[in-house]
């Protein structure tokens, strides 16, 4: 072992550590990276306990959300419930959002732009409507569900525009998985979605432990920092469609679906953004939920309270922010001003 390698060794402490959070990166972690760790069933070990843990969640979570969602959540990985909210009040709030500008940020991944602004309380309090839909409880308890905890997803207002960019492609249009363990993705979608516009799409089923899925993860912990592409050494497995099949898995459901649709995800689920051969631009509510997977109780989450939770996005800009100007790590979301959504 050369001597950079071995002064790496004073973080061995929080490596272990980690082993009890939701950490997931191979590349950035000796202990979760360990071939042989893994081949002994670390990585295994860690994915079995963290669904475990969800699915007991879930089961004190079910009340209060419609049996046809959570039928279709447990069978599918994903919930798509058409005309959300009521036309008119839809309609008023959307066009009331898509018309106005805030102070936004970018992120380039490829040939796509994803832009964000975080709902924090001075637009919660612009957009009455849109602070009373998300302290509804037909919203609130459909995202606890599947996030399999009540913590209180961050929130955005978010646009998707692909190939308006010059670089590679999109390598978010490739099937992955976000971590190892159960978390939450929703989107309302804000303007409608067609089959050739980079569509959200999801591999039915493929958020449950199978015995063929656990061995297929099995063997991506033992020789993904070997063989696997940054992202996966990252602990976003990708996977190519072809390999489905053997997993027992159908191909992907495409969300071309019109504007008023809600759809929740368990990202653990294989998913990814359709493909297109043109520009592409689709606005949507965004909703993020991952905490750490190994905490058994479905509450007590202390940044979910007012008036830290709508607070959260807006601080976590300014920390990477602060730690970007440091040198200690990377900020990629860059300010670009006030926007309209739909502008690109």
């Amino acid at each position: 072992m050369n001597l950079p390698n071995l002064l790496r060794w004073w973080r061995a402490p929080f490596w272990l550590a980690a082993l009890a959070t939701g950490a997931k990166s191979f590349a950035d972690n000796p202990i979760l990276g360990s071939s042989r760790l893994n081949r002994a069933g670390l990585h295994v070990g860690r994915l079995k306990l963290a669904h475990r843990l969800a699915w007991s969640r879930r089961r004190r979570l079910a009340r209060g959300v419609p049996t046809e969602w959570r039928e279709s959540f447990d069978r599918d990985g994903f919930v798509s419930v058409p005309d959300f909210l009521p036309r008119d009040q839809f309609e008023t709030f959307r066009s009331r959002l898509l018309e106005s500008s805030f102070d936004a940020r970018e992120h380039q991944q490829g040939d796509t732009i994803t832009r964000r602004v975080a709902l924090g309380p001075e637009i919660l309090a612009r957009f009455p409507e849109l602070a009373a839909m998300l302290e509804s409880n037909r919203w609130k308890k459909l995202l606890a569900y599947v996030a399999s905890n009540r913590s209180q997803p961050l929130y955005y207002l978010q646009t998707i525009a692909g190939s308006v960019a010059e670089g590679p492609p999109d390598p978010q249009v490739h099937l992955h998985s976000d971590t190892f363990h159960p978390s939450l993705k929703a989107w309302l979608f804000l303007t409608d979605v067609q089959d050739e516009d980079r569509p959200l799409t999801y591999v039915a089923g493929s958020h449950l432990l199978t015995p063929q899925r656990v061995a297929w993860e099995h063997d991506k912990s033992c020789t993904v920092n070997e063989t696997g592409d940054p992202l996966s050494r990252r602990g976003s497995f990708r996977i190519a469609a072809e390999e489905l099949t053997a997993l027992g898995l159908p191909q992907p459901t495409r969300f071309a679906v019109p504007a008023n649709t809600l759809v929740a995800v368990d990202t653990y689920g294989f998913h990814a953004r359709g493909d297109s051969d043109h520009p592409t631009v689709r606005v949507e509510l965004w909703a993020y939920c991952r905490r750490s997977p190994f905490l058994p109780w479905t509450g007590l989450a202390p940044l979910s309270l007012r008036p830290i939770a709508n607070r959260r996005a807006q601080w976590a800009n300014a920390i990477l922010d602060r730690l970007d100007r440091l040198g200690w790590k990377k900020q990629h979301w860059r300010p670009i001003g006030k926007r309209r959504s739909a502008d690109i």
